[in-house]
Parts: C-alpha cells; sequence; structure tokens
C-alpha cells in the first residue's frame, strides 16, 4: 500500500539533491533578511511581546512560515510542472499507480522539503539569537509545523492541478498565501486588532500555524483550537486534493 507515492516521492527527493545547495541559499535569505531587519532593527523600540524578548517572538514564525512556502511551492511548482511539461503525470496513469498514489507522493515531496527548509533556517536563527528554547518543546513543535505544511502541500497540489498557465501560480501567492501569512501575527500580537476582526483572524489556518507554532515552542502545547483548526484544515485540503486531481484527470 502507497508504494507508488512512495515512488513518486523518492523521485522528487533525487531532484532535490541535485540542486539542494542552491535550493537551501535561496530559501534561507528571506526568512533571515525578515529576521535580521525586524528581529534586531525593531529590538531597539520593540523590547519584548507579552514578556517574549521580540525576536524570539518572531522566530517561530518565520521558522513555520519557511516550511509552509516550501511546502506549497514544491506541490504547485511541481505538479504543474509533471502536468503540463514533462507529461509524467500522465505516465504515472497508465501504471497501477491510483490517485491517491500521485496525491499522496506530491504532498509528501512537499512536507519533505518544507521539513529539510524549516530545519535549516532553525539552525540558522538558533545561531543568531541570544536566546535559549527548552527542547522538550520541540515534539510538540514539530507536529505542529509538520501538519501545517502538510496543509500548505495539499493547497499547493490543488493549485498545480487546477492552474493551467504559471504565472497564474505566482498570482496565487501573492494574493492569497502571502496576504495570509502577514495577517496572521507573525510579527505582531493578534492584540493589536481591533476587537470586530480579531475572532475573524484567529480562523485563518495561518494563524493557527503561526500562534500554535509559537506556543508549541515558547510553552510546550498548542491551545485546543488552534490545533482543532491545523487538523481540521489539513483533513480538508487533503480531501479536496485528491477530489480536484480525480476531476482534472478525468477531464
Amino acid at each position: 500500500m502507497f508504494k507508488g507515492a512512495f515512488s513518486i516521492w523518492s523521485r522528487d527527493m533525487m531532484v532535490l539533491r541535485r540542486s539542494i545547495f542552491s535550493e537551501l541559499v535561496a530559501v534561507i535569505a528571506y526568512p533571515l533578511t525578515l529576521y535580521l531587519a525586524f528581529g534586531f532593527g525593531l529590538k531597539g523600540y520593540i523590547t519584548d511581546v507579552s514578556g517574549v524578548p521580540y525576536p524570539l517572538f518572531i522566530a517561530p514564525g518565520l521558522i513555520s512560515m519557511t516550511a509552509i512556502n516550501a511546502a506549497f511551492d514544491e506541490s504547485s511548482w511541481s505538479m504543474w510542472f509533471h502536468r503540463r511539461v514533462q507529461r509524467t503525470i500522465e505516465e504515472y496513469r497508465v501504471t497501477p499507480i491510483t490517485v491517491y498514489d500521485i496525491v499522496i507522493g506530491k504532498i509528501l515531496s512537499g512536507f519533505s522539503q518544507g521539513a529539510v527548509k524549516g530545519t535549516v533556517v532553525f539552525l540558522v536563527i538558533l545561531l543568531l539569537t541570544p536566546f535559549r528554547i527548552d527542547y522538550g518543546h520541540l515534539p510538540v513543535y514539530l507536529m505542529c509545523i509538520a501538519i501545517s505544511s502538510m496543509t500548505f502541500s495539499c493547497l499547493g497540489t490543488i493549485c498545480g492541478t487546477v492552474i493551467d498557465k504559471p504565472e497564474n501560480i505566482g498570482r496565487v501567492q501573492s494574493v492569497v498565501i502571502v496576504p495570509l501569512i502577514f495577517m496572521a501575527g507573525i510579527f505582531f500580537p493578534l492584540s493589536s486588532y481591533p476587537a470586530s476582526i480579531r475572532p475573524f483572524i484567529e480562523l485563518l489556518p495561518t494563524t493557527a500555524v503561526f500562534e500554535g507554532a509559537r506556543d508549541a515552542l515558547l510553552q510546550g502545547s498548542v491551545p485546543a483550537p488552534y490545533l482543532i483548526n491545523l487538523v481540521a484544515t489539513a483533513a480538508v485540503s487533503f480531501l479536496v486534493a485528491v477530489y480536484t486531481f480525480d476531476r482534472k484527470m478525468a477531464e
């Protein structure tokens, strides 16, 4: 069971290994720039947020952001490229590989890239920050990152399945993914929002990702509403990804 999915995953990981250095350099640059600009540039003006030093407050969010961005990018572009350019998806369809195998394989590929790149950014930020975390909190934090990476890998798979023009994937990232990230309290507490808006912000999946991951890393637990949000969003995203891909391949 799932042998086909792991075959697809292995193929994508072989491609990653060939360009791992350039991939890591590119992925580290963006969150590291944000960390240096905000974490160090503003720490003289923002000493702490709810008792947490500001560089440590934004660090979990930047690591999480790297993981989910990498998961979305890998799944969306890989699915689009293999469907529209290489036509390998059509080759998969004439083998015993099922729709579930293809979708799960692409989701695992996105998750794996998110995990690798998120880990590298975590190590870099850990070297730069003067604060230390409780490593006993890491399992809960990694669980939170794993679930959110799966969600965004599913979303990327959906985009790569339904979008035919590559520039439209970039538009989805700019119009949907980026606002969801920056609205979710990655650089500021949710208490900054007006009371009338905050309940809607707390329902965003990215809020569950960043707030949940921050609580997991700093406190060792994820608040129940955020955990439910993460699990429910991942489950729904997976079902939609499978349904969308199956319908697209049937056309």
